[in-house]
């Protein structure tokens, strides 16, 4: 692949990107991207042979952005129970600020499709996360109990975007419902 090859193979998921933030999941057409990359509508086949490529391909961009803010939740110093706390509101934080792409990264023929490793991508993030669970909860089956943490986390952010939870808690931050889950799945903190 050229350098303008790969220049224009960017420019899609770039465009793909910020069409997704615009406009959300379904505004994600092959045509559509083509049309605001300024290319004709068949040139992203050239590069994606089939629209769960490109979708891919953007959502891989997705698990890089969470994978960086990740990495920037506090250092070993911490706890783990702290640690845990600070992915989950890093999680809960991602999935609100951008929506769209966090619904387009968790979609299920994404992820078991194959293309560009994109559950490879996404699986080092859930084995940091269990093993952190597993160091506060040591007697607990940690994928398992970060599976059920994780599973409440992407209801919170599901149901905070709806709004439903505001409505039904009455809470207008996410934080009391974020420490109701992890004392849910950890235990109370510091044995409270």
């Amino acid at each position: 692949m050229t350098e303008s090859d790969t220049g224009l193979r960017e420019r899609l998921v770039d465009v793909g990107v910020e069409l997704l933030a615009s406009e959300g999941l379904p505004a994600l057409t092959l045509r559509e991207i083509a049309r605001r990359a300024g290319v004709s509508h068949g040139a992203p086949r050239r590069y994606f042979p089939t629209h769960l490529e490109l979708l891919s391909a953007i959502a891989r961009r997705g698990f890089a952005d969470l994978a960086d803010r990740v990495g920037r939740t506090p250092d070993e110093d911490a706890g783990p129970r702290a640690r845990v706390a600070a992915l989950a509101r890093t999680y809960l934080e991602f999935a609100l600020d951008d929506p769209g792409m966090y619904e387009l990264m968790f979609r299920h023929d994404l992820l078991e499709s194959g293309h560009l490793g994109l559950r490879e991508t996404s699986l080092p993030l859930f084995a940091l996360f269990a093993g952190l669970v597993g160091e506060v909860r040591p007697e607990a089956d940690a994928r398992r109990t970060a599976g059920a943490l994780w599973a409440n986390l992407h209801g919170i952010a599901q149901l905070w975007r709806w709004r439903s939870l505001q409505l039904a808690v009455g809470d207008e931050d996410f934080a009391p419902l974020l420490d109701a889950a992890l004392t849910a799945h950890l235990g109370a903190e510091n044995g409270r």
